[in-house]
C-alpha cells in the first residue's frame, strides 16, 4: 500500500474567503473517492489549530500501488480538480511512501 499525503495553503484575505476556499478544497478532493482505480481510502482534514506554522487543509490517501498512485496523477478527473483549483492553492508539501505490514514496521524499529 501507499500513503500519497498533502498539505495546502489557501489563499483567503477575510477568514470567510478562506474558508469557502478550504471547503472547496474538500469538496473537490472528496468528489473523485469513487472515481479513481486502485484508491483505497481518502481523507480530507481541515486544521484547526490556527498555529502560523500549520497548512490549511490536508488530503491523505492510501493507493493499492505505486502504480495506482501514477494512474490518479494523471487521472482525467484527477486533472479536472487541479485545474478547478488553479490560484486557490498557494503553498503545497507532499509526502508519498509505502506502508509495510505491521511486522515488518516492528521489526524495523527493533533494529535501530
Amino acid at each position: 500500500m501507499v500513503k500519497h499525503i498533502v498539505m495546502w495553503n489557501v489563499v483567503g484575505t477575510i477568514a470567510a474567503e478562506k474558508q469557502r476556499n478550504i471547503q472547496l478544497v474538500r469538496d473537490c478532493f472528496l468528489g473523485l473517492k469513487d472515481s479513481i482505480p486502485g484508491l483505497i481510502s481518502m481523507d480530507i482534514g481541515v486544521d484547526v489549530s490556527k498555529v502560523d506554522y500549520a497548512c490549511d487543509v490536508v488530503l491523505n490517501s492510501e493507493f493499492e500501488s505505486w502504480e495506482a498512485l501514477e494512474g490518479y496523477a494523471t487521472h482525467p478527473a484527477h486533472l479536472r480538480v487541479r485545474d478547478e483549483l488553479s490560484g486557490i492553492r498557494i503553498a503545497r508539501h507532499q509526502v508519498d511512501y509505502e506502508v509495510h505490514d505491521a511486522r515488518d514496521a516492528m521489526a524495523g524499529a527493533a533494529k535501530t
